[in-house]
């Protein structure tokens, strides 16, 4: 094939998935499953077969995968990592663990054998953070509890991608153990090499260029040294018989704590959205529709399995760290996914020889599947989560139950970041009589020492609200971010405490009215602040105020 018929090929198939991805997102579903579907349509077993070169594709799309991981690394830092709580971090980790041991499991209960049972485990343990994510971000879901705790396992997932990577080479060595030992020394040693190389060259000498004023304000030039550096450094891995994973994650990693994190950040996500779009739509040019059909049984067997193990282990973690019942289901839903990673690490293991083609087709189509529900598992989690805050009591502890026993207030304040402080300033006249409710010890602690009671819960919660006796409550004011949650509080404050005023911060403008149809007294936007508060400090402005 040459030059001019792969790019005819190449356009084609980008117009599919174009196509598909816009019916998508008409129908409310992620535009990266239209890409999925529509490499099935066009190309590979079974479809249309307008598409035909998919070895050449795929070379592409791998370009596509590191410029993923480079963009993954450019978002790493210890500082934002923290920030997500360690608990929350903590049961990232777990889950990769937990999930991966059950899988493990069931694949020795069906007789994979012990590597194929791990290498399966590892592909499916990760989640869809490109899907995840753009689902939560469409319905204003990212600063809700369940899409926060989403986001801090989805940043571990992607950090765990590159030792499993690693991992599936190393189960697929069949040489005598000892050797086994001295290949894991020798990776580590050519794992350390690369760092380091990367750590000199990137610290030193691509800073050091990216400072040059002529260079630096290029924004030609800055995407173009951005894209030899994570390119390079995908080689440099692939060079030295590592993961290249590894390579383009370190140098993002590098790079991301530079100067120049944000440029070029936004310098390559364009070109990171069309890799991206090639990515997804080659992984539908090797799922086979066909077997998909005729094995459909097996594949939503098996994606059942997945999903169930996934949804549980991911609820029971964040029940266990004290999350209520309905926000950690919530969070399960949210992760349930099979994420795009599993087609990379799935690649590798049939090229060990570790799953045969029909294993590989099996877990391919059941990730699929799992994507096409992820839309709807997020769409539903919300509504599943409050019914389940409201009618399965979270078990409160011994404090919490005492603080509530003391009543002595009339006014109700949910959420203390920076809305909630500004709120409890109209209020620190009569603090005694103001109850604090936050997710955040942080946020307790601020009320606490402004003179308010406060106790950290989750105010969604049916006994958090009961066992305040909201028929005594005059005010409340609900300053939570998330529109689900919000809405949650004051549905439940309607209903048990019906002549309380009620406050509401509103994030969106397009929510205001839903707050307003659902009881809200008051409802002040957060966007109708930000102009007033613009327009206030331009005013301020010397040279501005004198025109």
């Amino acid at each position: 094939m040459d030059t001019w018929d792969l790019l005819l090929q190449v356009v084609l198939l980008l117009l599919a998935c174009f196509v598909a991805g816009s019916l998508m997102v008409m129908v409310h579903q992620s535009p990266l499953v239209g890409f999925l579907v529509a490499g099935m349509i066009v190309g590979g077993h079974g479809s249309l077969a307008v598409v035909s070169a998919e070895a050449a594709i795929e070379g592409i799309a791998e370009l596509g995968v590191a410029m993923l991981l480079f963009s993954l690394g450019l978002e790493f830092s210890w500082k934002r990592v923290l920030g997500l709580g360690k608990l929350n971090l903590l049961c990232g980790v777990l889950q990769i663990l937990l999930t991966m041991g059950a899988l493990t499991a069931a694949g020795l209960f069906l007789n994979l054998g012990l590597s194929a049972s791990i290498a399966v485990s590892a592909m499916v343990s990760l989640s869809s953070t490109a899907t995840v994510l753009g689902v939560l971000s469409d319905r204003a879901m990212m600063d809700s509890p369940m899409g926060r705790n989403s986001i801090a396992v989805l940043l571990v997932q992607d950090m765990a991608v590159v030792p499993l990577a690693l991992l599936i080479p190393l189960l697929g060595d069949s040489e005598a153990s000892d050797n086994i030992y001295l290949r894991i020394a020798g990776i580590a040693a050519a794992g350390v090499g690369v760092i380091l190389v990367l750590y000199f060259s990137l610290n030193i000498l691509a800073v050091r260029v990216m400072k040059m004023r002529s260079i630096g304000q290029n924004r030609e030039l800055m995407v173009v040294l951005s894209v030899i550096v994570g390119l390079g450094a995908t080689w440099a891995a692939h060079a030295a018989k590592l993961s290249p994973a590894l390579g383009a994650f370190v140098a993002g990693m590098f790079l991301g704590n530079s100067p120049f994190a944000f440029q070029i950040r936004a310098d390559v996500a364009s070109l990171r959205i069309v890799l991206l779009t090639l990515f997804f739509g080659s992984v539908g040019l090797i799922a086979d529709p066909v077997w998909m059909f005729h094995n459909l049984i097996p594949v939503l067997a098996l994606s059942t399995l997945i999903l169930v193990v996934k949804v549980v282990v991911v609820a029971v973690l964040f029940r266990v760290v004290r999350h209520s019942s309905g926000t950690s289901l919530g969070t399960g839903l949210c992760l349930g996914s099979v994420g795009e990673f599993a087609f990379v690490l799935g690649s590798q293991a049939l090229v060990e020889g570790l799953i045969s083609e029909d294993q590989y087709n099996a877990l391919v189509s059941a990730a699929i599947v799992s994507l096409l529900l992820t839309p709807t598992l997020i769409s539903l989690a919300p509504g599943l989560a409050s019914w389940l805050n409201g009618n399965v009591y979270s078990r409160m502890d011994g404090t919490s139950r005492e603080q509530l026993q003391t009543h002595d207030w009339d006014c109700l304040i949910v959420g203390f970041g920076p809305a909630g402080r500004g709120a409890a300033d109209a209020l620190v006249h009569s603090a005694s009589r103001v109850m604090v409710i936050d997710l955040g010890a942080d946020g307790v602690s601020s009320a606490k020492a402004a003179g308010f009671h406060a106790m950290q819960a989750d105010a969604t919660t049916g006994e958090i609200l009961q066992h305040l006796h909201p028929e005594r409550l005059k005010l409340v004011v609900i300053t939570v971010p998330g529109f689900h949650d919000s809405m949650s509080v004051l549905q439940q404050i309607r209903r048990m405490a019906p002549d309380a005023t009620t406050v509401v911060r509103s994030r969106y403008r397009l929510h205001q009215q839903e707050f307003r149809s659902a009881g809200a007294d008051v409802v002040v936007g957060d966007e109708e602040e930000v102009g007033s508060a613009l327009c206030a400090a331009i005013q301020r402005i010397p040279a501005i105020r004198g025109t």
